[in-house]
């Protein structure tokens, strides 16, 4: 992807962020006290590997992968956020980041609305 498609989609997923927090109420987050979408903004190092399946998945993405994925629910939220929809993310591809990062401890079988974590 050209570096000013990617500014271009950084800067959207931060105006999106920075929107969202302003019509958000405090209420139960899938993600403790950030919202899905926060969340999102933390696997910008997964973009290519969210996009594409046979992209190579970064360090850098397993990390927050893995941090995230403690919490089945969240990953999903995060995966399914509409700053990971506006970023280009296709879901079907994303879902299989915690298999290519090879984590031990990844939330197998778990049901992301129509789609299942491989």
């Amino acid at each position: 992807m050209e570096f000013p498609m990617r500014i271009f989609l950084l800067s959207s997923m931060l105006f999106l962020v920075f929107i969202e927090g302003f019509g958000s109420v405090d209420g139960a987050s899938p993600c403790g006290k950030n919202s899905p979408d926060e969340e999102a903004m933390s696997l910008l190092p997964c973009a290519s590997a969210a996009q594409d399946e046979k992209a190579s998945v970064s360090q850098g993405c397993c990390v927050q992968v893995k941090r995230i994925g403690q919490n089945p629910k969240c990953l999903c939220a995060v995966l399914l956020s509409n700053t990971a929809k506006s970023s280009g993310v296709n879901p079907q591809v994303a879902m299989g980041i915690p298999k290519r990062c090879n984590l031990a401890n990844r939330p197998v079988g778990y049901k992301c609305g129509p789609y299942t974590l491989p």
